[in-house]
Formats: C-alpha cells, sequence, structure tokens
C-alpha cells in the first residue's frame, strides 16, 4: 500500500506540473479578446486541460501524500512531512482560487461572447494574476518535491 501511495502520489505531481506548465504556454499564446474566435478557442481549450488534467491531478496528489502520510507511521512525526503536507494544502487552496476557477469562468464569458450573448469588451484578457499563481504553484510544487526527495531534518513533532 505504501508503494501504491507513492506511486500515485508521483504520478499525479508529474500531471499537475505538467498542466501548470501548458497552462503557461497557452496564455502566452493566447490572442488578446479583439481576436474573439481565437480568443474563446484557447480560454475553451485551457479550461479543458483545467478541467480534466489538472483538478484531476491535484487531487489526486493531495489525497495520495494524505494517505502516504497516514499509512506510514514514520511520517507522522517527520518535520519535513509536515513541512510537504502545509505547502500542499496552499498549493490546492492557491490553484483553486486563482486557477481553475477563473480560467473556468473566462472559458464560459469567452464562449458566451463568441455566441453573440455576452459583449466582448466585458473579456478581461488578463492573464498576469493565473502566469504569476501558476508559477508560484510551480516554485511550490518544486519545493514539495525536493522536501520529499532529501528529506531534511525539520524540527520532529513529539509524540
Amino acid at each position: 500500500m505504501r508503494r501504491l501511495a507513492k506511486f500515485l502520489h508521483t504520478i499525479g505531481a508529474i500531471g499537475l506540473m505538467g498542466a501548470m506548465a501548458t497552462l503557461l504556454v497557452l496564455i502566452r499564446c493566447t490572442p488578446s479578446p479583439t481576436n474573439l474566435a481565437g480568443y474563446a478557442e484557447m480560454r475553451g481549450a485551457m479550461s479543458e486541460i483545467v478541467t480534466w488534467i489538472f483538478f484531476p491531478a491535484l487531487a489526486l496528489t493531495l489525497i495520495a501524500g494524505l494517505l502516504a502520510i497516514g499509512i506510514n507511521r514514520a511520517f507522522h512525526n517527520a518535520g519535513w512531512a509536515w513541512a510537504k503536507l502545509a505547502t500542499g494544502v496552499l498549493v490546492f487552496e492557491g490553484c483553486l482560487v486563482n486557477i481553475v476557477g477563473p480560467i473556468q469562468e473566462e472559458a464560459k464569458r469567452s464562449a458566451l461572447a463568441l455566441a453573440g450573448q455576452l459583449d466582448p469588451k466585458s473579456l478581461t484578457g488578463a492573464y498576469g494574476a493565473e502566469r504569476g499563481t501558476l508559477w508560484l504553484m510551480l516554485v511550490v510544487a518544486t519545493v514539495n518535491i525536493v522536501l520529499g526527495i532529501w528529506r531534511p531534518r525539520l524540527t520532529r513533532i513529539p509524540d
């Protein structure tokens, strides 16, 4: 069971970081909302990546990580494991609030604008917050990997 939890956690992390990198590339390639068809298409693709790769990988990583901590008694008082858990929860919350929701909402809005049901001028076309959050989450995810591989001796939690 330990190996399965570790395997699932690793696969989830690979999918999550790959989806983040893909979203960064798509953000860079997305045209402005003045090119409504191209904008809506890219926003739709970003929403599909968030829905079918990013969010499931995020959930798998967090659940498998929690399972791994619960199964392995040595992790119960390891400071590095608790640091990894804390940063993992931050990644989960940051991604849900600042990536998943805004990307899906802008994809819906751009599809409505393309269908003529919404004024195209109301589309944000703002990528700064999404781009910044993705880079920050990539850094935090990398720190999580470093903690999991090198397992530094941090303060041990008393029994």
